[in-house]
Order: structure tokens, then sequence, then C-alpha cells
């Protein structure tokens, strides 16, 4: 689910042509807001995927994890039966939640008072909803829980759900992040901060990661979602196997609520681990799908990758997506693996969409404004959050061999 197109394969197709997702808010009137852009999802329709009589009782971030689940699902071929029920598992968060239901039923209880509040307003809300709605959809019957990890939480959602994995806890789970935080509320605060672009008169080339011009991030919305297995479990059913899923890292800057430290030591730690769990090298990284939100932030990662990979960074292609579908927050690092995964399945790069003035500090390949072919074998994709946390994945060709 993204501000590409519903599916993997129309946002894939977007993402390919370097087609922005972002425009001028169209949810609420934010002509007093200093930032009215966003990354909405266009066209959903949440009774394609849920019972009507259940879509009111839950906010719009659970409406798009289910979407993308059942996506996930289906294409999986994965079916649940009473005997691998409780080897089946979901591991998705989100990193603000029910936000717009939080906003809307404020609302009515100052106008109405507390007897109007819906008693469905808790579980509206609360960001492990949306795995407790999509276990409860299947039947699945394995661990289920989230990360809250601001930025970071799609990457450790899908980490930690290949972790239980190889702790044999569990066959398969579906993991990722999903975000519907287009609100007044949320516009408001990160405006505060002073962390959005105020690109406001063009909104498609607002973001723009490692651009000299770049002023902020866009916020954006959507749901990216993985079904992790074992690989002789999948190997037994036959499964279509996109990629192997080999190393995971998280660590933290422990140095400031929502700054990285200048030298980049939490992202370059991050990535070295991963690194070493995945049983690599930096010579076997062939593409890094990077954070970079459109921010100061975006030469800190880059020094980040320079410190890693040495002299072979001048080498590796280093593309940000979020410079088409904005900066989906929670969700990020789950359509971000989607993509990633994308890129070694079909052997193109996403470029970086609205690079056009280069930065000093930011001077690596960053796949400009075109998408490329490329053999590739593995690939790293980062994030990192609000709190200082970061966590990395490395994902590899798979070879049925």
């Amino acid at each position: 689910m993204s501000p590409l197109g519903i599916g993997v394969e129309p946002t894939w197709e977007a993402v390919c042509n370097g087609v922005s997702g972002v425009g001028r808010i169209t949810r609420f009137d934010a002509s007093d807001m200093p930032s009215q852009i966003a990354a909405e999802v266009k066209g959903f329709d949440p009774g394609n995927y849920i019972d009507k009589k259940e879509i009111k009782k839950m906010d719009t971030f659970i409406h798009y994890a289910i979407a993308a689940s059942q996506m996930a699902m289906d294409d999986s071929g994965l079916k649940v039966t009473p005997e691998n029920a409780e080897r089946i598992g979901v591991y998705v968060g989100s990193g603000i939640g029910g936000l717009h239901a939080i906003e809307e039923w404020h609302h009515v209880l100052i106008e109405k008072g507390p007897k109007r509040i819906t008693p469905f307003f808790i579980p509206m809300l609360i960001i492990n909803m949306a795995s407790g709605q999509i276990g409860i959809r299947y039947g699945l019957q394995g661990p289920n829980s989230c990360a809250v990890t601001a930025c970071a939480t799609g990457n450790n959602c899908i980490g930690d759900a290949f972790r239980i994995i190889q702790r044999g806890e569990a066959d398969a789970m579906i993991a990722g992040g999903t975000e519907a935080a287009i609100t007044p509320l949320t516009l408001a605060g990160f405006a505060a901060s002073r962390a959005l672009s105020t690109r406001n008169d063009d909104p498609a080339h607002a973001s723009r990661p490692f651009d000299r011009e770049r002023d902020g991030f866009v916020v954006g919305e959507g749901a990216g979602l993985l079904l992790l297995e074992e690989l002789g479990s999948a190997r037994r059913r036959g499964a279509r196997i996109y990629a192997e899923l080999t190393g995971y890292a998280m660590t933290s800057d422990a140095y400031h609520i929502t700054a990285p430290p200048d030298s980049g030591n939490g992202a370059i730690r991050c990535m070295s681990l991963a690194l070493k769990d995945a049983g690599l090298g930096p010579t076997d990284i062939g593409y890094i799908n990077a954070h970079a939100t459109s921010t100061f932030a975006d030469k800190i990662e880059t020094l980040a990758i320079k410190t890693v990979f040495g002299a072979h960074a001048k080498q590796i292609p280093v593309s940000s997506t979020k410079s088409m579908t904005g900066h989906l927050l929670g969700a990020a690092g789950g359509i971000e693996a989607v993509f990633t995964v994308l890129s070694l399945v079909h052997g193109i790069l996403p470029p970086t969409i609205n690079y056009e003035h280069p930065d000093p500090e930011c001077d690596l390949d960053y796949v400009p404004n075109t998408a490329r072919q490329v053999k590739l074998a593995a690939a790293l994709s980062n994030s990192f959050g609000f709190g200082g946390t970061n966590a990395c994945l490395i994902f590899k060709k798979y070879e049925a061999s």
C-alpha cells in the first residue's frame, strides 16, 4: 500500500519510472500549515479488503495493514490449517498508530461528551492491533507482536520476525510496517520541529534526498509487509521465493531525541553488524536503499556509508525511494524492504528523483533521476529513527541451487 499505487505491481512500476507520489494535502484544510503537502494513498477502498461492519472499528493504519497482509498471503500461496496455525505469526508495527482516531474522538469528547465515545476507540488506536487484526483474520496462532521504533519500525519488525524464525519459534511470519498519520496534529507537530519541506508550490519536487536544496521531509503513508518463511518450509511447499533475508542489526545512537551524531556512529555500527550477521564483506553489497529523508541527516548517512564501505562506497549505487514515496515513518522500512527485494529480483535500481544540485557533503552514486539495470547479488536497506534507533537489513538474491 503506497502513495504510488495499491499493490506491488503499480507501485514498483511507478518507482522504476521515477514518479512522485507527493501532492497537496486533500484530507483536511492545510492552508494554515507551514507544510501543506504529503504523499497520500489514493483511491483506497477498505471495503475491498474488510467487511463493512468492521471498517469503522479500525483506524486507517490498520486498514492499510490488513490490505497489505491480504496481498502478501495471496501472493505467498501459504494456506493456514489447524496443523500449521501455531507456527505462523505476525510482527507488524507502526511509528505513530491511530492518531487519526485520537484526533477524531477527542473532538467528539469535547463537543458531545464521554458517553458518545465508541467502545472501539482503544482498539482503534493501539499499535499492536495491526498485528492483532491480521492474526484474527487468518487464525494465526504463532508469535504476535510489534515494534514501535519511530522510523526504524518496519525494519525492526522484519528483523525481529527473522530472529523468531531463526530461533525455531515459528516457520513463517507476516512482518513489516504500516502508517496513516497524515493528520493536522502530525503535520503541525513535525512542522513545529522544522522537519518538513515547505516547498508547497512544487510538491512533486519537494522530497529531494541528498540534493543540496533539500529543505525537509514529506509525510507519507501506506504499508509494506513481507511473508518471511524458513527456507526448508518454503522449499517443501514449492513457494515462490523472491530473496533471502540474511542479515539484521540494530543499534542506538544514545545521543539525541531526533538528530543523529555528526559522526554517524550508530549507523556505522548498525551497517557493520548487519554485514557480520550476513557473513558478507563490504564489497559484497551491490546496492543500498538509503534511509535518506531529504533532511540535513542525509550527509551523515553518506558519511556512515563511506566509513563502513571504504573505497568501495563510491562503487555502490545508493538511492532513496523516499524521493517518490515521501517518508512513510513507521512503514518506511517495510515498503523499502519490498523495493530492495524487487531490485534483487528484477535487477533494477530505483532512482533518487529530484536530484538536481549536488551537495559536496553527499558525494556518492545516488542513481540520479533514472532507474538503472544492474546485476545484483546482495543489497542493504537502512532505517534510522527518532530516539537514535537504527535498524539495517541485508537481502541476497535467491539461488535455487
